[in-house]
C-alpha cells in the first residue's frame, strides 16, 4: 500500500510539474505576447467587472468594456459585439481567474482545456472499453488536441471544451453507476445550452425508464443550485441573458450546416426546405431514441447518443465548430469498434492535416467560413446511420445490456 501510494503522490507531482511549466511556457512565447482567445475574453471579462465592481456582465458597460478590451474601441454594427452572452453561473466558475493579469488567465485557461480535452478523451476511452497499444494511446492524445476542432476551440478559449468535459464525465459516471456525480455533471453542460438542448432530455428520459432517481435528482437539485444563486446574486440576469441570446443572430453570418445548405449554398431552396430536413433529421433521431430504450443495449444507446450529439449541431438555429468538439465521444465509440488499429491511426493521419489545409484554403481574413462547418458532421452522421452492431454485441442477449 505505501509503495502504491507513493506512486500516485510522484504521479501527481509530476503531472503537476509539467501542467506548471506548460502554463509558464504558454505565458511566455504565446499570451503575453499575442493576446487572443476573444470567446474567452468575452466571458472573463464580463466576469471580471462582475466581481470586481459589480456591474451585470449583460450590461451596456460591460459589453462596451469587452468590445474595447477586443477591437480597441466600440464594435461597429457589423461586427462580432462580442457580448457575454452566457448563463450568469458562467462568473462563478471563471471567479479563480478574474484576478490576474489577462496573458496569465488566457494562458491558464488554455492549458485548463488542454487537460479537459485529455481527461475527456481517457474518460471516452474507458467509457467504450477501447484498449489500443501503446503507440496508438499516444497517437490518440496527440490527434485529440492538434484536431481542428479542438486545437480551434483551445485556441479561442472555448466553453465547449468544458461542456465536452462534463458531458463525457456525466456518461461515464452514469455508465460507473455513480449516479449523483453523473446528474451534477450533466447540469454543468449547460454553460452552453444550445449544445446540449437535445442530449439532456435524451440522458434524462433513459434515466426514468431505468428508474435511476439520483441521477435526475441530482442533475435537479445542481441546476436549481445553479439558478438560485444566479437569481439571488443578480434578480434580472435571465432576460437580459435571453436579450443577448436573441441578438446573437444578427451579428453572426451563418447558421446551422443545414441553414448553410439550404440558404447559403443553395439559397433556392430556403426555409421551407431547412425546415423539412430539420423534421426528417428529429424523426430519425427519435426512431433511434425509441430503439435506444426499448432495447436498453449499450451499442444502440452509444450509437442514438452519437446522432443525437451530430443532429444537435446540424440543425441547431447558431452552431460554431469548435461545438463540435463533443464529435470525440462518437468518434472514439467509432475506434472502439474498428477491429483494425491500422484504420483508426491512418484516419487520425490523415483527418489532422486535411482540415487544416480545407481552413487554410477557405479561410478570408480572421474569418471561418463555410466549407468548414459541413465535412465532420456529415461524415459522422452517414457513418453512424450505416453502423451495425458487431456479431457479438448483437447476440449477447442481455451480457451487454447498458448498466
Amino acid at each position: 500500500m505505501s509503495k502504491r501510494l507513493s506512486k500516485i503522490i510522484a504521479f501527481l507531482l509530476l503531472l503537476g510539474l509539467t501542467i506548471a511549466l506548460n502554463v509558464i511556457l504558454t505565458h511566455r512565447f504565446f499570451t503575453s505576447r499575442i493576446p487572443g482567445a476573444n470567446d474567452f475574453f468575452s466571458r472573463w471579462e464580463g466576469a471580471r467587472v462582475f466581481w470586481q465592481r459589480g456591474l451585470s456582465p449583460y450590461s451596456q458597460e460591460v459589453t462596451l468594456s469587452i468590445q474595447q478590451g477586443i477591437y480597441g474601441r466600440p464594435a461597429r454594427p457589423n461586427e462580432d459585439q462580442c457580448l457575454f452572452a452566457y448563463p450568469f453561473y458562467t462568473v462563478f466558475f471563471l471567479f479563480p481567474l478574474v484576478w490576474l493579469p489577462y496573458p496569465w488567465a488566457q494562458a491558464l485557461w488554455m492549458v485548463f482545456l488542454e487537460c479537459l480535452i485529455l481527461a475527456g478523451l481517457w474518460l471516452c476511452i474507458d467509457l467504450f472499453q477501447w484498449r489500443p497499444p501503446v503507440l496508438l494511446l499516444a497517437l490518440t492524445n496527440l490527434w485529440a488536441i492538434l484536431f481542428y476542432h479542438q486545437a480551434r476551440a483551445i485556441i479561442l478559449g472555448q466553453f465547449a471544451v468544458v461542456v465536452f468535459f462534463f458531458l463525457a464525465l456525466s456518461l461515464w459516471a452514469m455508465a460507473k453507476r455513480r449516479d449523483f456525480l453523473g446528474g451534477s455533471s450533466l447540469a454543468l453542460t449547460t454553460f452552453k445550452p444550445q449544445m446540449v438542448f437535445l442530449v439532456i432530455p435524451f440522458l434524462i428520459l433513459r434515466s426514468a425508464l431505468q428508474k435511476r432517481w439520483r441521477f435526475i435528482g441530482s442533475f435537479l437539485a445542481t441546476m436549481a443550485m445553479l439558478l438560485g444563486l444566479s437569481w439571488a446574486v443578480e434578480p434580472s440576469w435571465f432576460q437580459d441573458f435571453l436579450h443577448q441570446v436573441r441578438a446573437y443572430p444578427t451579428y453572426t453570418a451563418f447558421g446551422s450546416p443545414i441553414w448553410i445548405l439550404t440558404s447559403y449554398y443553395f439559397p433556392a431552396l430556403g426555409k421551407p426546405v431547412e425546415l423539412i430536413l430539420t423534421a426528417i433529421l428529429l424523426s430519425l433521431l427519435g426512431y433511434f431514441w425509441a430503439r435506444a430504450l426499448k432495447d436498453g443495449a449499450d451499442f444502440s444507446f452509444y450509437k442514438a447518443l452519437g446522432l443525437t450529439l451530430v443532429i444537435t449541431n446540424l440543425i441547431a438555429p447558431r452552431t460554431a465548430t469548435t461545438n463540435y468538439v463533443v464529435f470525440l465521444i462518437p468518434i472514439v465509440f467509432l475506434f472502439a469498434l474498428t477491429r483494425h488499429y491500422l484504420w483508426v491511426a491512418l484516419g487520425q493521419i490523415l483527418s489532422l492535416p486535411a482540415f487544416w489545409a480545407l481552413f487554410a484554403l477557405t479561410v478570408k481574413g480572421d474569418f471561418e467560413q463555410p466549407p468548414m462547418y459541413l465535412p465532420l458532421p456529415f461524415l459522422l452522421l452517414v457513418a453512424l446511420l450505416l453502423l451495425q452492431a458487431p456479431p457479438q454485441v448483437q447476440g449477447s442477449g442481455n451480457k451487454h445490456k447498458s448498466p
